[in-house]
């Protein structure tokens, strides 16, 4: 297939027409559906070599490769869980390709010795109370199909596994450090290490959260459906009965059972950007810390007497200091800048410290030690590498949607200069999940090559809470197209960039948002970069994870809820005789969240279908996923990103 002197693999488009509800549904590209028929192996093969031969001749890809590498060599540091007295965290040096695991000074799991390859990563681990044990879950080739281990934290020795299908699974220690609750195949289970006589619990098609009490008295139970859950407290025992505490409520909520006693229920019901109550069942909670409506509470945790609180207040984070008794604000934990704040971690036996993270756009993360005694914040580890972050400026830029709803976007640019530049427009928007200000060398090497990078807070997101969220979710969907495409226009009013300046980037359901975008407004944007996207609507629930994204997206199966998935669903909604943007697709082989399937239909559809000279192309690696992956294939990734979208945005 011939398109202005790039010359596009055979794509076949057959006539498969679904008849769907009253809707004549066209899938011309289903058969690229089967990753293992040879067609679409013989097709895959033709992309890579037309990917690579095009990678080949783009511009600074090796020197950016070098400097994204640079970046990322700062390593990383993750804040301590305290066990028995041990302190337990991941660590990774600037010449590790993944974070060990340790135990104060003892190395626990090191991925790269396990596997030299790079292709195993550590996906979830979890101490006994006391320190002694360790329960930790292990994947293969980006997969995420974990499998369960026990080890000995003294020796090092593994006393159990694997236990498989343990995808996703938390892992709940009793307080004897014999036996824990975990899930296995969608049902919670009482595992006895070393034996394999599993006494079943609970079995729901959900997304699980277990928790022990710090007394070890009180198991609580979350399932998640879609942006609600139900939930469950039981007093431990052989057969613990369980007792409601939220269901069939369209609200998220989280129990703790505290060291006073105490049951804490952190709830968005009636107040969407959530509160902190006292009490056990639905009607009888009392409200310890009402709802601050501009600042959606994300963590807290437990000391003497107080009780931290984190919230994200327009993507910033912030951390109060309330009195546990009455709720009462008292303080706030003074923080080194304006950027984000994750895991909140304090001792389970109480006490007076607490430990967290913070970065933001030029600071890598670096975690923090709070002394409520003092209310002083100290730097407690830093990570182990060093590295001169290039000069840059971020600031925060409120502009209007569609609909004139107010949305803020993070501007990071070198300082001084003026006038349109390459410019690198990054969004997310979907399942309540924020974009905060982060330490990236993908940002970095972009903003030090001389363009701007932009970071804009969509509807969907979690950014100003669930009311957000639902705004961006099922048939609001189209509000976080509108607020990009917002974003994209005040850029070039503003003078940042010009449409032949601009490119898009997303991942995930970011990839969603970027297909979305460059089919609806294709005139807008002169790049985009769609990484393991969800782009066919009508199926998408059919593959990798996809069912379980029904309560965000909706249902083909339901008339009402098709007609609103047609009306974006990129793949459907591609047309001949556009000028397209240069698209570039990256995909991986072992990625079982999100299908391939997405980025090849598109991908020919596209191909077929623009009427421009700039490339459609498709980048796929095989033998890593949809999440965790070794450094040096992140690396690999960045820079190729970044090539393709300076290639095609003018960056010099």
């Amino acid at each position: 297939m011939q398109r202005l002197g790039i010359r596009y693999p055979e794509a076949t488009r057959q006539p498969v027409v679904d008849r769907l509800h009253g809707h004549a549904v066209a899938d011309p590209y289903r058969w690229l559906e089967n990753a293992v028929d040879p067609q679409t192996l013989s097709w895959q093969a033709a992309q890579d070599r037309l990917w690579l031969n095009h990678a080949a001749e783009l511009p600074g890809r090796y020197r950016l490769r070098a400097r994204v590498a640079e970046f990322s060599g700062v390593g990383v540091v993750s804040p301590p869980m305290w066990r028995g007295g041990r302190q337990f965290y991941l660590r990774r040096t600037a010449h590790q390709d993944h974070p060990i695991l340790y135990a104060g000074d003892q190395a626990l799991i090191d991925p790269m010795q396990l596997d030299p390859t790079g292709g195993t990563t550590l996906d979830a681990w979890q101490p006994s109370p006391d320190g002694r044990r360790l329960a930790f879950q292990l994947s293969r080739g980006g997969t995420e199909e974990s499998i369960l281990y026990v080890m000995d934290a003294d020796t090092g020795q593994v006393l159990d596994g694997p236990i498989d299908r343990c995808r996703y699974s938390p892992v709940a220690w009793l307080p004897d450090g014999q036996s824990f609750y975990f899930v296995r195949s969608r049902q919670v289970r009482l595992h006895r290490v070393g034996q394999a006589d599993d006494v079943p619990l609970l079995t729901d098609e959900a997304s699980y959260g277990l928790e022990i009490s710090a007394d070890g008295r009180w198991l609580t139970i979350s399932a998640a459906h879609g942006s609600a859950n139900d939930l469950w407290l039981a007093e431990v025992s052989d057969h613990p009965r369980l007792t409601v505490v939220q269901q069939g409520v369209d609200a998220r909520s989280a129990a703790i059972v505290g060291r006073d006693g105490r049951l804490y229920v952190v709830t968005t019901l009636g107040a969407p950007a959530g509160r902190i109550c006292i009490g056990d069942r639905p009607g009888q909670w009392e409200t310890l810390i009402p709802e601050d409506p501009e600042a959606p509470l994300s963590e807290i945790a437990f000391l003497d007497g107080l009780l931290l609180v984190a919230r994200t207040r327009h993507a910033l984070g912030e951390i109060a200091v309330h009195d546990l008794q009455t709720g009462k604000k008292v303080g706030e934990v003074p923080l080194p800048g304006l950027g984000s704040i994750g895991s909140l971690t304090a001792r389970p036996e109480g006490g007076h410290e607490a430990w967290f993270s913070y970065t933001d756009s030029l600071t890598p993360a670096t975690v923090y030690r709070y002394d409520a005694r003092t209310g002083k914040t100290t730097v407690w580890a830093k990570p182990p590498g060093t590295i001169d972050v290039p000069k840059a400026t971020a600031r925060q830029v409120v502009y209007r949607s569609a609909d004139g709803t107010p949305v803020r976007m993070l501007v990071v640019a070198k300082p001084g200069r003026h006038g349109p530049r390459p410019t690198i427009l990054y969004g997310y928007g979907g399942f309540g999940q924020p974009l905060t200000p982060t330490y990236s060398s993908f940002t970095l090497a972009w903003v030090e090559a001389g363009g701007v990078f932009v970071t804009t807070n969509l509807r969907g997101g979690g950014e100003e809470g669930e009311d957000w969220h639902r705004a961006g979710r099922l048939h609001n969907k189209q509000n976080v197209f509108d607020d990009f495409i917002a974003a994209a226009e005040t850029l070039i009013a503003d003078g940042w960039t010009t449409p032949e300046q601009l490119g898009i980037c997303g991942e995930s359901n970011g990839g969603l948002l970027v297909g979305a975008v460059l089919t609806q407004r294709p005139e807008l944007f002169a790049a985009a970069v769609c990484s393991a996207p969800v782009l066919d609507m009508v199926r998408y629930q059919r593959f990798g994870l996809g069912e379980s994204w029904v309560p965000e997206y909706g249902s083909s199966d339901d008339p009402n809820q098709l007609a609103s998935l047609l009306a974006y669903s990129p793949y459907h909604q591609v047309a001949e005789g556009i000028d397209y943007p240069a698209v570039l697709f990256t995909v991986f082989g072992g990625d079982t969240r999100v299908d391939p399937m997405h980025a090849r239909k598109m991908c020919a559809a596209l191909q077929h279908a623009t009427a421009g000279s700039r490339p459609i192309l498709l980048r796929l690696e095989q033998d890593t996923g949809h999440g965790v992956a070794a450094v040096s294939r992140g690396v690999g990734l960045t820079a190729d990103m970044l090539a393709f979208l300076g290639a095609h945005t003018g960056l010099t």
